[in-house]
């Protein structure tokens, strides 16, 4: 079992694990406040708790896991690759643009700071809702 993105990457052949370090180079660069983990034995990234990206090398393709949402908002850009919900497929020896990358990482940022605002205010709601009853 793998504990560490490094040990991950340290079992790939040369190829894909170049393109991988180079992924998570852009991952970092574009979410720099993102953990690293390893989830469901993958690369993976959080934010505030909540999965963002995740990463694979897989026996003849890479994969990148930013999830549907950013995929479906920049499938123009997608058009060339191998993508389908939350998945993007790719050849070690041709890697994702770094400003692919980080569309599409940003775009995921956007979508889970977004989702904690909702739950924020939806808690203040419910709890202003609660304290507002009279007895009857």
């Amino acid at each position: 079992m793998t504990n560490s993105i490094d040990e991950y990457l340290a079992a790939l052949t040369a190829e894909k694990r170049s393109a991988l370090e180079k992924l998570r180079k852009d991952i970092t660069s574009a979410a720099p406040k993102a953990e690293e983990c390893i989830a469901y034995g993958i690369p993976t990234f959080r934010l505030y708790g909540k999965m963002l990206v995740s990463f694979g090398a897989h026996a003849k393709h890479c994969s990148f896991y930013p999830g549907a949402q950013p995929i479906r908002e920049h499938r123009d850009a997608l058009k060339n690759y191998d993508s389908e919900k939350g998945t993007i497929r790719f050849d070690a020896t041709k890697p994702l643009p770094t400003t692919l990358v980080r569309k599409l990482v940003k775009t995921r940022v956007a979508q889970i700071t977004d989702d904690a605002k909702a739950r924020k205010t939806n808690a203040k709601s419910s709890s202003t809702k609660r304290r507002s009853r009279t007895p009857r």
